[in-house]
């Protein structure tokens, strides 16, 4: 029998968001936790608290996870028995702007939860990673296997909470799972993400850069692929694995604009092609073989149905 109490860090980001109101809908009660901070617009994360806030199941708790004092106070009063890690601080380009921010958000509030959980002795433990560890790789799909080979100050954070993960659960009863999520998009998602980025431009009338000329690869996965798997992993008993969540099917940039603008007929937009820019990584395509044999069979949205649904969602919320 599954505990149906489950606590999801950063529960008005992107992810957190939609992964709360499916787990709801499957009769789970929800505590979330975020700090609604302002890397991104707090009116976006609001938005999407405003949806979950009338749902019976859901609580919300406004907290940064490295006040330990709280973080205890709320383990005590809700007694999750699994818990969903989806909070830190987001955004390649961001990360050599100010890495000090990236270590606190990403590794030092990771070690903090992951301590909290292992003393009040959780049933799960689920972490929410990045590709972006991968960095670029010579041989492609990426499997679980490949060597880490972070560029940028946010990659390498995220490696470092895995291995925090690994190492704080070792030889503990509390088992976890790490997903390194490929490029997550969908309706509600973070405007400093380039689907959502290249929308708002759209709306506003502004140009927008390319970078790499539009020559980058991304293995686009929709978000309600993610929250299904999420959700399965919840119930099935898999532990103390990585996995790569990923659509394996990688798109070039100048193709998803294509099929972007084909959307919005008659609307001019200025197109900068620029040069590449540190610390971006050239291709991500992910091989999803290791989730599949594991998991049983998942089918992952098509680029063009997940891309409808989300501009449809854009002209609906403005977001």
């Amino acid at each position: 029998m599954v505990n149906k109490t489950v606590l999801i860090t950063g529960s008005s980001g992107f992810i957190g968001f939609h992964l709360a109101k499916y787990l709801i809908s499957k009769n789970f009660n929800i505590i979330g936790v975020d700090s609604i901070n302002s890397y991104y617009s707090p009116k976006l994360k609001k938005k999407r608290l405003s949806i979950l806030k009338i749902k019976k199941k859901f609580n919300f708790e406004k907290l940064n996870l490295n006040n330990k004092k709280k973080l205890e106070q709320l383990f005590i009063k809700y007694r999750p028995s699994i818990v969903i890690h989806l909070a830190g601080q987001p955004g390649v380009l961001y990360s050599f702007k100010n890495p000090k921010s990236y270590y606190t958000n990403n590794v030092k509030a990771t070690k903090t939860l992951c301590n909290i959980c292992k003393k009040y002795k959780i049933k799960k433990f689920i972490f929410g990673s990045s590709s972006s560890i991968y960095g670029d790789q010579k041989k492609y799909p990426i499997t679980e296997s490949f060597t880490p080979n972070p560029k940028n100050p946010y990659a390498k954070t995220k490696l470092q909470s895995e291995k925090l993960v690994k190492r704080i659960f070792k030889n503990s009863k509390i088992s976890y799972l790490i997903f390194r999520f490929f490029t997550v998009y969908g309706p509600f998602g973070r405007p400093d993400m380039f689907i959502h980025k290249f929308l708002n431009k759209i709306k506003k009338k502004e140009p927008i850069k390319l970078h790499n000329h539009g020559l980058n690869f991304r293995d686009f996965t929709f978000v309600g692929d993610v929250v299904k798997i999420i959700h399965i992993s919840i119930k099935k008993n898999i532990n103390n694995k990585i996995f790569n969540i990923c659509r394996s099917k990688p798109i070039i940039t100048n193709s998803l604009v294509n099929m972007i603008l084909k959307r919005f007929p008659g609307k001019f937009i200025k197109i900068i092609k620029t040069e590449f820019v540190k610390g971006e990584m050239l291709k991500t395509h992910g091989s999803n073989k290791f989730l599949k044999n594991n998991f049983g069979r998942l089918v992952f949205t098509d680029i063009k149905v997940g891309l409808n649904t989300t501009i449809n969602s854009f002209k609906k919320n403005a977001c």
